[in-house]
């Protein structure tokens, strides 16, 4: 299937809401682990969601550029061609971009879509993040309601972030600010009441309730996802059904089965993963590596084996192990067999 044009995004996020599942949004960083993705969705007859960090997008530029932007049209560009060749849908969505990465991550992202449009051709990304977290929430919101009036007019969907997700990801840290790793109603019903602003615009909020990048022991994170709870009950309170938000949760590694699903329920229908299908890709990695250790380093004079140290053997196997990860996180999101394909 083509990529996701914005009525079919729309309606994918409809559905799961109306249905309780998630789409797993899975950052990558190459082409293999964009495949990786298509791979596992495919396998599981489910849609769901491609995203590019700031830094997935310089790495995948090449080490000699670092150009973000640069590495996550390469990325989209590759994905709208192989994701012709399956039969579920995707979205291309951007990560975590702070408010001093704009003008060189989203709004060229931005720029990159409208001349697309303005030739006739498909939006680039369907979706893009601003991370305005680190700002009191006042700025936050005067840098997106500007920028989700420019999304809507081209028929992009714009995630902001209500809270601070606690740990590290791409350099930055969310620690030393404990009060904020629990959004408040009273700050989402502020959000709410700026975004809407901007009349008949879609976005997405990442409000947090306890949520930690990386990945830890069990206990070490604190989740609250009634906090999602009482934040919907005050924006249907004020705004009706309509008013509830389309929630993404970040920071989920390591959380129980029990707390995805009540956060789901709760109005998540996109869920952030990383850290799980990054160790998924490196395990067989390190794997084939001891266990083929002569073949794939030059021992003592000798000449090693090609069929162990061509990058193709262990990257297959790399993907093959993402692409399982991603199919258990599917699952975990209930959404097996979801697909708009097969409505």
């Amino acid at each position: 299937m083509p990529v996701a044009d914005y009525k079919t995004y729309c309606k994918m996020l409809d559905r799961a809401r109306e249905k309780k599942f998630a789409y797993p949004a899975i950052n990558v960083t190459s082409l293999t682990t964009a495949n990786a993705v298509l791979r596992g969705l495919a396998e599981c007859r489910s849609d769901g969601i491609i995203q590019v960090s700031t830094g997935g997008g310089a790495f995948a530029s090449g080490l000699s550029v670092k150009d973000m932007a640069l590495g996550a049209i390469s990325i989209a560009e590759h994905v709208h061609r192989a994701a012709e060749r399956y039969d579920t849908y995707v979205a291309l969505h951007t990560d975590h971009c702070q408010a001093d990465k704009l003008d060189t991550f989203v709004l060229p992202l931005i720029e990159e879509t409208e001349k697309r449009r303005a030739v006739g051709m498909s939006n680039l990304f369907n979706s893009h993040m601003f991370d305005g977290s680190a700002l009191p929430l006042e700025e936050n919101l005067d840098i997106a309601v500007p920028l989700l009036e420019r999304c809507h007019n081209n028929e992009i969907i714009l995630e902001i972030e209500v809270g601070v997700v606690g740990g590290e990801e791409n350099g930055v840290s969310g620690e030393g600010a404990a009060e904020k790793l629990y959004t408040t109603p009273e700050d989402m019903l502020e959000a709410a009441r700026r975004m809407n602003e901007v009349k008949g615009a879609r976005y997405l909020v990442a409000a947090t309730f306890g949520n930690v990048h990386g990945v830890y022991k069990p206990g070490h994170v604190n989740l609250k996802p009634s906090i999602l709870k009482n934040g919907q009950k005050a924006l249907e309170k004020t705004y009706g059904k309509e008013g509830l938000f389309y929630l993404v949760f970040h920071g989920g590694s390591g959380s129980s089965l029990d707390e995805i699903h009540e956060a789901v329920d709760y109005g998540v229908v996109k869920m952030n993963i990383d850290t799980d299908t990054q160790y998924a890709f490196t395990r067989p990695i390190v794997d084939h590596m001891l266990k083929n250790y002569d073949g794939v380093v030059k021992v003592d004079g000798e000449v090693g084996d090609k069929k162990k140290y061509d990058p193709r053997v262990y990257l297959k196997i790399a993907e093959e192990a993402m692409a399982e990860r991603i199919k258990r996180a599917v699952e975990d999101l209930r959404g097996m067999g979801t697909t708009l394909a097969d409505a």
